[in-house]
């Protein structure tokens, strides 16, 4: 099997490099998080204008047509300048909805908005004590003549305080825990009854509590089937998860990167530390490590075109599974190898650490997609 990029894929990932390059270095990532939303309105508009924000829609909507791989150059680049602006939360998670289950109308009304950056979405998902369970919906929406009357909380909503537009998970019938009966809702973010609450996370990023209070929608406003939206949520967190996948790896290579450069200038003894033997290894186990992250990071987006949903999410488990193991382990011998520098907020390798922790959790930790690769069977 051709690991190699194409021609197109090659200039994509010297175009995204070569941008952030230019643009985003630890400094200039701390000014970016005083802005309105802790991200840069700059940099998202060079986003924009190198077509990075319209890859993966359709040429039809006025995308590029990309696929999971041009996806996966983007993110992985992403991670490795800890960019914070919402490239996940908008174009692939609500990207990612409008392309596998928006109407004509809806695509039409929202995709052009993100391609040219003047629109940014979230994902409203996660409610008190759902954990990773996407079943797991409290919040309503009850129909009301055309329309639909949305209540409830979602908690730990990523860009959900900038946001434009929310995409909010409810339930239509049923009980909290059944998984029929969750509809999709595309919900203007200043709509009357929407309340907001916005905070930093641990990775630098922003997020919001919201809270729906008799929130009116059309009929327009439903993804898909309002009452079997599950697999369509299903299979847009699992486009993130291989997403969040690449960041990851980008992430860990930056890291060792650093990590390495640190130990060949960092002199004890009057010599460098790095020709100690022993923590000579122990950047050897570092690249191990990355490289079997960057092997299933690779194969998850390879899984993306798979048609059998099953065998799609469960490949996507395992590859959450490796990145997290990898990612702890880079990420704790990072510290340690930078010494008591490495544990204050001035050097950049423990902001690498907090950002891939938040990406071991989000959407599933290590051991729930552990238990779920076991269920199916594992991959053979």
């Amino acid at each position: 099997m051709d690991f190699d990029l194409s021609e197109e894929q090659r200039l994509l990932k010297e175009s995204i490099d070569g941008l952030l390059t230019d643009s985003y270095d630890f400094d200039a990532r701390k000014k970016y998080q005083k802005e309105k939303g802790g991200w840069s309105k700059a940099v998202w508009g060079k986003l924009a204008e190198q077509g990075l924000l319209g890859l993966p829609f359709a040429e039809a909507d006025g995308g590029f047509g990309a696929g999971a791989v041009e996806t996966m150059i983007v993110m992985e680049a992403l991670g490795k300048a800890l960019v914070l602006e919402p490239y996940l939360a908008t174009v692939v998670i609500g990207g990612g909805f409008l392309r596998h289950g928006g109407s004509a109308e809806q695509k039409a009304a929202h995709i052009p908005g993100i391609i040219d950056g003047s629109k940014t979405f979230a994902f409203a998902q996660l409610e008190k004590n759902s954990r990773y369970d996407l079943a797991d919906v409290s919040t309503t929406a009850k129909k009301k003549e055309a329309g639909w009357v949305i209540d409830g909380e979602k908690f730990v909503v990523l860009n959900g305080e900038n946001a434009d537009t929310l995409i909010v998970t409810a339930r239509t019938k049923g009980g909290r825990h059944d998984k029929t009966g969750i509809g999709v809702f595309l919900v203007p973010a200043n709509a009357k009854g929407v309340t907001r609450k916005g905070y930093p996370t641990q990775d630098g990023l922003h997020a919001a509590d919201i809270t729906f209070t008799g929130v009116e929608v059309g009929s327009d406003a439903a993804i898909g089937d309002p009452e079997n939206g599950l697999p369509l949520i299903e299979r847009v967190v699992d486009d993130a998860r291989t997403a969040m996948c690449a960041e990851a790896v980008g992430a860990m290579d930056e890291s060792l990167k650093t990590t390495v450069e640190y130990l060949k200038t960092r002199k004890q003894f009057g010599v460098p530390i790095g020709s100690f033997q022993t923590l000579q290894h122990r950047a050897a186990d570092m690249f191990v490590a990355l490289e079997q992250a960057r092997s299933m990071s690779m194969f998850a987006t390879m899984a993306a075109d798979f048609d059998d949903a099953k065998e799609r999410a469960t490949a996507v488990a395992a590859a959450k599974v490796q990145i997290g193991k990898s990612g702890k382990f880079i990420g704790q011998q990072s510290i340690q190898l930078h010494g008591g520098i490495g544990m204050t907020q001035e050097a950049k390798i423990g902001h690498y650490f907090k950002r891939l922790t938040m990406i071991e959790n989000t959407f599933g930790d290590t051991d729930y997609h552990l238990r779920r690769v076991t269920d199916a069977g594992g991959l053979v």
